[in-house]
């Protein structure tokens, strides 16, 4: 079974289960659920911070399809 048709199936059960069940299997995923943010390493979010600065002060940055080609010609 593929992880789409997973998730449909528990989509559609989650629309049809009573309370109590809904509780119960929240109850099981919660602190996954309530993961606030992913753990990130020092460097990588200085990194992260750094790009994003970079974008919003008018960095240049590049589409899909250019980035694709780039990582093409590096593969060679």
């Amino acid at each position: 079974m593929t992880t789409t048709s997973i998730r449909k199936k528990l989509f559609d059960y989650l629309k049809k289960a009573d309370d109590k069940k809904i509780k119960a299997k929240y109850t099981l995923f919660e602190s996954e659920i309530e993961r606030e943010e992913l753990e990130y390493s020092n460097s990588l979010q200085t990194e992260l911070d750094h790009r994003f600065a970079y974008y919003q002060g008018g960095g240049k940055t590049i589409s899909p399809r250019e980035m694709k080609g780039r990582l093409k010609s590096i593969q060679k």
